[in-house]
């Protein structure tokens, strides 16, 4: 096992969304800094075996099943994380749902409220649960994953950019309301990552663009300055490290993790006259 650069010996982390992709990139490299951490995610099964695929790396990692939209279930399983070790040291709030692409003008009800219930208000019910518990130990570090697209608006993506933009304000009004107690609030910015999520969005980018699906992954490829797609340890290390006494005197700061990529910002084309659509 490869050795961590921050020290986490003794802390308890949560990480949400964290059975795969990013999330359990970022709860492998806590873990790999000594610290105990629980896997949270809707996914139970699947939290459960990456927990143990971590375990079996020689790690401390335990899994629990969270809806992060259930506030009254945020509440209990931070609760009661915080009573079993004792302490809640960090809270990474990585839970979210990508969007399917579509314009404002046809972006329907319910795929709205799904991104924003998942993305945004998910990390109020979780950043509030662990606030209340940090605030009375007087210590802790909270992540919050936004994106590039909170930072730089992607066309189609209207609902994902709204709740990223909200991450941003959210993780800068609790570090300024938290500071008082020692509590840390920073935010970190991904962009381009090759996961599940974004193999997803590459395919929906490239049908709405009329081109391969391989094209359209390059062309990514191409716009980021350091030449090449992110891998989820990018991300990791940049959260553990903000987690860790590090980063001790970092609060309220959104750090765009990206390869120098500060957005997507390309208009889209016309609609021709037959074009409808519904906001049903």
């Amino acid at each position: 096992m490869t050795v961590s650069p921050v020290d986490l010996s003794g802390q308890t982390a949560v990480v949400t969304g964290a059975a795969q992709g990013l999330g359990l990139a970022m709860a492998r490299e806590l873990a790999r800094g000594g610290a105990r951490v629980v896997l949270a995610d809707v996914q139970a099964q699947k939290a459960s075996e990456a927990a143990e695929g971590l375990v079996g790396e020689g790690l401390e990692a335990r899994s629990v099943a969270l809806d992060v939209t259930d506030s009254a279930a945020v509440n209990h399983v931070l609760g009661a994380i915080a009573s079993d070790d004792g302490q809640l040291d960090i809270l990474v709030n990585n839970a979210g749902v990508g969007q399917k692409l579509d314009r404002i003008s046809e972006l329907p009800d319910l795929e709205w409220d799904r991104v924003l219930a998942a993305t945004l208000t998910g990390a109020f019910y979780c950043g509030r649960a662990a606030a209340a518990i940090m605030e009375r130990q007087e210590s802790g570090a909270i992540v919050n994953i936004s994106s590039i697209n909170g930072q730089n608006p992607a066309a189609l993506a209207g609902a994902y950019n709204v709740a990223k933009a909200g991450v941003i304000s959210l993780t800068r009004t609790m570090a300024l309301e938290l500071a008082a107690y020692g509590v840390r609030v920073n935010a970190v910015c991904p962009g381009p990552v090759y996961t599940d999520f974004n193999r997803s969005v590459m395919k929906q980018r490239s049908e709405s663009l009329g081109i391969e699906e391989n094209e359209m992954i390059e062309r990514i490829r191409s716009a980021v300055p350091l030449g090449r797609w992110g891998k989820p340890e990018d991300i990791a290390r940049m959260v553990a490290w903000l987690a860790s006494p590090a980063a001790d005197w970092m609060t309220g700061e959104v750090i765009r993790v990206s390869g120098g990529l500060e957005g997507v910002s390309a208009a889209v084309p016309r609609r021709t006259p037959d074009d409808t659509g519904s906001n049903d």
